[in-house]
């Protein structure tokens, strides 16, 4: 590890929650010219879930997924010590963790917001890692949860077709050394490259009348898509070779590779660069598209619930996206 580690610190429960809205590439294609088959056989996504109407918002979805995670080992709210909520659509500019920490009772938690794309999640585990490794706090609270739909152009064909709304949460808890199971981690960032996906923020054209003050708003989703492409198929297997050398791991001792699920050429792509046998990487893509901070959190509870996650396992999550951002985390679950 990176730092001085005095405990250890394992994953407890996880939880998902998707809004109950779907949306097929079918539908897509009344919207933008597009087809189910042109999106398919380019993402690998067949439909996405997406918040609508007024009534609800990324709290609510938040809220739900760390429910069912506390549900799971029957923990109290006030039992949480920290919230690391992982966003880059909060409800609100300030943050939303707080929102959240009120909304599920956690009376005794501080909590944060953590802005870091679709590597948010990947982050918000190994900071809530450290703190735990370290004793500060003993039980966590990470949720990964998005909403881009709130903020895609759905005229760019280019992006609409790509995201989708959830959350899912996840409960770390100190313990032993020798029971610790977040084994290793690796995190980057290329500045550089932030360009090739933002969400930007833009001026008025013209200034406050007397204070010379320029006043404005965020503008959609804009991504360079075969940028990101090559800076996730180079990058990220890097990364994940990075940590295993690290604990003198092969990847032939992997057995699952939970990855952002961004786009299902990029996962293929990985997984062949590592010689990791497909039928190894945890996939949801078809269901959800791409939910960014969510999607892990997401695809690892489902996993769970599918009994393919087995104790003991080895299981290898990384996440990449804007910023440029990237990050592995490998786990002895």
């Amino acid at each position: 590890m990176k730092s001085l580690m005095i405990q250890g610190a394992k994953i407890l429960a996880t939880g998902s929650a998707i809004p109950s809205s779907s949306f097929s590439n079918h539908e897509m294609s009344e919207i933008v010219q597009t087809s189910d088959e042109w999106i398919f056989t380019r993402t690998g996504i067949k439909e996405r879930r997406l918040l609508k109407g007024v009534d609800q918002s990324i709290i609510d979805l938040a809220v739900l997924a760390s429910k069912k995670a506390l549900n799971k080992i029957s923990m109290d709210p006030s039992q949480i010590d920290l919230i690391i909520l992982a966003t880059s659509s909060p409800q609100d500019l300030f943050g939303s963790a707080s929102k959240l920490q009120s909304e599920i009772g956690a009376t005794n938690a501080v909590a944060f917001d953590l802005t870091a794309a679709c590597s948010g999640f990947v982050l918000s585990l190994v900071t809530a890692s450290q703190f735990l490794q370290t004793g500060s706090y003993n039980n966590i609270l990470v949720v990964g949860a998005d909403v881009l739909s709130k903020w895609v152009d759905w005229s760019d064909r280019s992006t609409c077709i790509l995201f989708g709304d959830a959350a899912g949460a996840a409960i770390l808890q100190s313990c032993s050394s020798n029971d610790n199971s977040i084994l290793s981690f690796q995190l980057n960032t290329n500045g550089n490259y932030s360009k090739h996906l933002s969400i930007a923020y833009e001026h008025n054209t013209a200034p406050h009348p007397k204070l010379d003050l320029y006043q404005g708003s965020f503008k959609y989703i804009s991504m360079n898509g075969k940028e990101v492409y090559k800076f996730a198929i180079f990058q990220v297997p890097l990364s994940i070779l990075k940590c295993l050398n690290s604990l003198s791991m092969s990847v032939e001792e992997v057995d699952w590779l939970v990855l952002h699920q961004a786009n299902d050429r990029i996962l293929t792509a990985i997984a062949e660069k590592l010689s990791i046998n497909r039928n190894k990487v945890i996939s949801n893509l078809d269901k959800y598209g791409n939910t960014s901070a969510a999607s892990i959190p997401l695809a690892l509870d489902e996993a769970i619930q599918d009994k393919k996650i087995s104790r003991n396992d080895i299981v290898v999550i990384a996440g990449f996206g804007a910023g440029l951002t990237w990050g592995t985390i490998v786990v002895r679950w």
